[in-house]
Parts: C-alpha cells; sequence; structure tokens
C-alpha cells in the first residue's frame, strides 16, 4: 500500500512539475527564428527544430521555427519583422543588407573548428566523363537557388575563374529549391552533374555520387538580426550557442541532433567576414556573369 502511495505521489509531482515547465515556456516571449532553404521543408523541420528547443531551454525566449520554401521569402520575413533571427548564406545576406540593416551575429564551425564550409561539385559515381571541373563544357548541371552562395553564386564563379565555362559553355542548366533535391536530380540521371554544400556531397558519398572538386573556403553562413533587434535577445541566443563546445560529449550530444552546418559548434560573426562574397559578386555581375 505504502508503494502504491508513494508511486501516485510521485507521478503527481512528475506531472505538477511538467505543467510548472509548460506554463513557464508559454509564458516566454515568442522570438521567430527563419533559415534558407537547405532542405525540403519537413527535413528542414527535423533538423532545425531541435535547435529551437535548444533556445527555448536557454534563454528567456520561447524560439519557434518558420519555414518558407523561397531565400527571398527569408529576406521579406527579415524586412518585415515576421522574424527576430535568421540563419542566411553569405550571398543572401550581402544582397538582404543591401535594403534592410541587418548584423551578423554568429557563424558556425565546422568539422575542423574553422567558420568555414565548401561548394562541391558532383556527379554520378559511374559517370567516367566527368572527372575535373573542366569536363564539365557541354554537360548539362544542377544547381540550388539562384540566391545561394554555395549552391549557384560560388560555382559559377568556379567554372569561370577555374576552367573559363560560363552558363551558356552548359549544353543546360536548371535551378532547384533545396540542394538534396539538387544531388537527387543527379542520382537519377536527370542532369550530368551539380553543385551542392559540401556537407550533402557527403551525404551520397559511396551512395552513387563521387566529388568532381570542391571550392575554395566559404564563410560560414551567418546567423543575423536586424541592426535594430533588441540587445537582450541578442546576447541571450549568442550566450547560449557560444556556451557550446564541440569537445565536450554532453554538448555533442545536444548537437548531433541539428544540421550537420550546425553540429561543431559557433563563434562571432562581423559584417566584413563576408567582404569576399561580395567581391565575388561584383565580379560576376560586371562581367554579367550573375543578374542583378
Amino acid at each position: 500500500m505504502l508503494k502504491n502511495i508513494l508511486a501516485v505521489a510521485l507521478a503527481i509531482s512528475v506531472f505538477l512539475s511538467d505543467g510548472d515547465s509548460h506554463a513557464a515556456e508559454k509564458a516566454k516571449k515568442v522570438v521567430y527564428f527563419g533559415a534558407i532553404t537547405l532542405y525540403h521543408p519537413v527535413v528542414m523541420y527535423q533538423k532545425y527544430q531541435p535547435l529551437m528547443t535548444y533556445l527555448t531551454q536557454h534563454t528567456p525566449y520561447k524560439f519557434e521555427l518558420k519555414l518558407n520554401q523561397d531565400y527571398r521569402k527569408i529576406v521579406e520575413f527579415l524586412d518585415r519583422r515576421e522574424v527576430q533571427i535568421a540563419l542566411l548564406g553569405g550571398s543572401t545576406y550581402v544582397r538582404a543588407k543591401e535594403k534592410t540593416n541587418l548584423v551578423p551575429i554568429l557563424k558556425p564551425l565546422g568539422a575542423d573548428g574553422t567558420p568555414f564550409y565548401r561548394c562541391a561539385f558532383i556527379a554520378r559515381s559511374d559517370n567516367a566523363s566527368i572527372r575535373k571541373l573542366a569536363d564539365l563544357r557541354g554537360k548539362s548541371v544542377a544547381f540550388p537557388s539562384l540566391l545561394s552562395t554555395s549552391g549557384f553564386v560560388v560555382p559559377v564563379y568556379c567554372l569561370y575563374t577555374k576552367a573559363g565555362i560560363s552558363l551558356k559553355d552548359l549544353k543546360s542548366h536548371q535551378n532547384f529549391r533545396y540542394h538534396d533535391l539538387v544531388a537527387r536530380e543527379v542520382l537519377r540521371g536527370s542532369f550530368d552533374a551539380g553543385v551542392v554544400i559540401d556537407h550533402v556531397a557527403g551525404q551520397y558519398e559511396g551512395r552513387g555520387l563521387k566529388t568532381v572538386m570542391k571550392s575554395d573556403p566559404i564563410p560560414g553562413l551567418p546567423f543575423v538580426v536586424r541592426a535594430d533587434e533588441d540587445p537582450a535577445l541578442v546576447n541571450a541566443v549568442k550566450r547560449a550557442l557560444l556556451a557550446l563546445d564541440y569537445r565536450n560529449p554532453e554538448h555533442r550530444a545536444i548537437m548531433s541532433q541539428w544540421d550537420a552546418e550546425l553540429r561543431y559548434g559557433f563563434t562571432e560573426a562581423a559584417d566584413q567576414d563576408y567582404d569576399g562574397v561580395r567581391e565575388i559578386i561584383r565580379f560576376l555581375k560586371k562581367r554579367r556573369l550573375l543578374a542583378n
């Protein structure tokens, strides 16, 4: 009888504590977080919702994910204050800053501990005709969004400066919404080659795709806020994410649930970190290789 009473008491205690926890969470101010569409929205939710949970648990705010299906939408969300913080690509940030005063606050570290990533040119593993970048001349190529840094801006720059190839030298090319969709299109043979962010290329190595070439390092995807955003929110987010250390097993276990682009920790970001991206955009526009 005593055991039953204790069990009931414990269950009630847990229920009440959970209720208190949910009540406290509901009382928090809601902060909306947006991100560029690297993947299908369902996959985006799976990869980014655990980050929202972590930020809700480690800041005085409740974070909610606001998904979209286009790079331009996330910029519109920031401009209209529909999101308070967003994960952008370097070129998306550079272009968005021209009309909205944005500030980069953090950028993720890569597996090597540096705040950079790369784009990867991919082809089917059994495609012997594509072994190097120059082999893409006269081939069909799939790209992610026109606004994607690693999926379009840097690849177009690489093709032109490293192989003398412009888009008109390709047999055909097409832009898709998501990086993982590009990989699948190449895998099924719809295109001779494609370009994706490097960790997506890594997911398909040994599964029918090969990496033909990787770009030079690209500055990590910036977490951005409007310049007039509440400093308390900015500081809370920075404290929560900068506290994570990939070398700490507990922290590593937390981040293992997040997108591969975010699971190695963070460092502070500054506007000048993306000057190289600005130079690439200017270079391409001057030669009419990139639309305004």
